[in-house]
């Protein structure tokens, strides 16, 4: 058996499993994430994420869906590692611009520390992909924007975004009331979607102002999405609720993100929260 250290972390409910691999060794991360996430035996998560030493930035992010698929790039994880990063000394207490390696590239974080621990984080998320091929969706335009999509027997009108994953996004009258457990798979693993999708869910509230459940893909319904809460800000302004440049609230079954829309980049701010730190016993196998 090997014993593991790892830290729980959330970004406005959405929880993960933290482990560093500057000092430790994971072998089977997937078949790990799968175990750790289970609610009753396990830890209890979203998934896990890996803490890893880069080459390129002050440290690289994995990440393991709870059913063991890797994840590209997730935003509310990826303010929990800056956190992680400055709050345990891996980078030096003056240094409150982070740098963290993913799958979709190196993304900057700005810390914001209150007595040596960091309490939020802006990210820059990196330019909204609309392209249909690089998302990737199945569509002939130039970008899926309010398109019909048929699922499970009704059109539902689309669009589709990457955040450095995939996202489709459709906006309805009452989120709250949509059964995500029965809904969410048909999205999720919809022909058009040959990588699969997360899946947001919006009401306008005013053009400021937006509410949103999210299904993600290998972990169902989660309380918050960063890159889908970016999605979501971008179809807003793609499809006239909200403007390109202002700052915009997502709210979340978790909390609320501030999310800004520019022709070159999308930023997100939002908080960054440590539940608890333990060891767990893991087959070195």
């Amino acid at each position: 058996m090997q014993t593991l250290r790892f830290t729980k972390m959330h970004g406005i409910s959405n929880d993960y499993v933290y482990i560093s691999t500057f000092d430790q060794t994971v072998d089977h991360p997937s078949a790990l994430a799968v175990r750790l996430s289970d609610r009753r035996t396990g830890i209890g998560g979203d998934g896990i994420i890996l803490v890893c030493p880069s080459a390129v930035a002050d440290a690289k992010m994995r990440i393991f869906n709870a059913d063991g698929s890797e994840g590209r790039m997730c935003g509310n994880g990826i303010r929990c590692v800056g956190k992680f990063v400055y709050d345990k000394g891996l980078v030096p207490p003056e240094k409150t611009t982070v740098m963290i390696e993913t799958l979709s590239g190196v993304k900057t974080l700005a810390l914001t520390v209150e007595n040596g621990k960091v309490q939020s984080a802006r990210v820059d998320m990196g330019a909204a992909v609309l392209s249909p091929a690089a998302i990737p969706v199945k569509y002939d335009g130039d970008r899926m924007v309010n398109a019909p999509l048929t699922v499970d027997g009704r059109v539902w009108y689309v669009t589709a975004v990457s955040m450095g994953n995939p996202h489709c996004v459709t906006f309805v009258d009452d989120v709250d009331g949509l059964e995500l457990e029965k809904l969410g798979p048909h999205f999720e693993r919809h022909e058009a979607f040959p990588e699969r999708v997360n899946t947001e869910f919006v009401r306008v509230i005013d053009d400021h102002t937006l509410q949103m459940r999210v299904w993600e893909r290998g972990s169902g319904e989660t309380w918050a999405c960063g890159t889908g809460a970016c999605a979501t800000a971008v179809a807003a302004c793609l499809n006239g609720y909200c403007r390109k440049g202002e700052e915009l609230t997502v709210r979340l079954r978790g909390g609320a993100l501030t999310i800004r829309y520019t022709d070159e980049t999308v930023i997100m701010t939002g908080p960054a929260s440590t539940v608890f730190e333990g060891e767990v016993e893991v087959d070195e196998a």
